[in-house]
């Protein structure tokens, strides 16, 4: 692989024409080099305090992912996807993007709701799908749904995020709002039709959105290359529609950060959709039912040469100054606290098949007024 340095990439103006940005695909956005230093253009300046609560979400995330992973192993909850060596993304734009904006995510952004403080204990009882899941059984676990937190809710079909991510934007521009919304897929969803018919919206009605591929590498089992990452990249997609294309460093927060905040004012300033491909990897399975190491070497994970998001970002503060090891192991140990105590929580109230939403729950929120089906239906439970 081969790829920009940090700092390479020149940074345009936010209403620069299109024409005059098409060869910002073919490089990667870097912020973070070497020496742990943030340079370059794209640099977003962010203080202390930013960077100490991205690295908190982050970190967070992670510890959240490997007690649920386990909790798996023991029976707890049917399903669960972890998302590490992926956290930089969905907390910068978390971080970036304003309450009012929607963000209409892939199954590994659980970061956007760490950083937005969405509670612990909701996550657990949606996972565990018990009496206190905060979608009464209706999501398979990790399936999470957050309104108020500017979080769509997940779907397995993954491609259907753009669309709609597209269609919520021209509606916020119909309405002549300044939200935004941010759409999520994987690589692997590019070789769907969803995928073209969101970019063509898009384009046509200038929505104000931002259209994201996380590319990690891998489809499940299938390597992107099946998905053309051998031919071109994923960000080169957007010049058949007339759209700027970035594509980004994924395990760098900060370019992540100062990509999104560009993608977005460009569209709250009424200059289009901006496609981003997100450069990552990875690191574990692609769920609970997966075996990675059936499909690629068990050291890949370690040799990815853009390194890891959490640790990037770690030795990026105590090059500032801004943090040490001490200030890192506390923080590390209170979030191990808070998380064993969220699950605590949790269980008290039930894990899978100990404990579920009332069965009466499937009935609500079908339609506005029961039909005759539903009214017919519940007679037969008798409830």
């Amino acid at each position: 692989m081969r790829f920009s340095d940090a700092g390479e990439i020149a940074k345009p103006s936010i209403d620069a024409d299109e024409s005059g940005l098409r060869h910002l695909p073919y490089g990667l956005i870097r912020i973070l080099d070497d020496q742990n230093a943030a340079v370059g253009p794209w640099n977003p300046y962010l203080d202390s305090e930013a960077l100490i609560a991205g690295l908190t979400a982050m970190m967070r995330t992670r510890a959240f992912d490997d007690r649920l992973f386990r909790a798996h192993r023991q029976g707890k909850t049917s399903f669960y996807m972890k998302c590490t060596g992926e956290e930089a993304i969905a907390v910068a734009q978390s971080m970036v993007l304003g309450a009012d904006d929607m963000c209409f995510p892939t199954y590994r952004m659980l970061g956007w709701l760490m950083a937005r403080g969405y509670p612990l204990d909701k996550l657990i009882n949606q996972i565990f799908s018990n009496a206190a899941d905060p979608l009464r059984g209706r999501q398979l676990p990790i399936l999470y749904s957050a309104r108020d937190y500017g979080f769509y809710s997940l779907s397995g079909n993954v491609g259907s995020r753009f669309g709609h991510a597209v269609g919520w934007a021209m509606a916020s521009a119909y309405r002549r709002g300044k939200a935004i919304a941010l759409g999520m897929i994987g690589e692997g969803t590019t070789a769907e039709g969803d995928f073209h018919e969101a970019l063509t919206f898009a384009a046509v009605y200038r929505a104000p959105v931002i259209l994201c591929v996380t590319n990690n590498q891998w489809a499940i089992s299938s390597f992107s290359g099946i998905a053309g990452a051998e031919t071109t990249t994923f960000a080169a997609k957007a010049l058949a529609y007339g759209i700027p294309g970035l594509r980004v460093d994924g395990n760098d927060f900060l370019a992540v950060w100062a990509a999104t905040a560009w993608a977005a004012e460009r569209a709250r300033h009424n200059c289009g959709p901006t496609l981003i491909e997100l450069f990552t990897y990875r690191a574990d399975g692609h769920s609970t039912s997966d075996d990675p190491t059936r499909y690629r070497p068990v050291e890949e994970a370690s040799l990815w040469p853009l390194g890891d998001p959490v640790d990037r970002l770690t030795q990026h503060l105590y090059a500032t100054g801004a943090w040490d090891a001490e200030k890192h192991d506390a923080l590390s140990d209170a979030i191990e606290v808070e998380v064993r105590a969220a699950i605590k929580t949790g269980e008290a109230v039930g894990t899978l098949g100990v404990s579920k939403p009332p069965v009466s729950e499937m009935f609500e929120g079908v339609f506005k007024e029961p039909d005759w089906r539903v009214i017919e239906q519940r007679r037969e439970l008798g409830i």
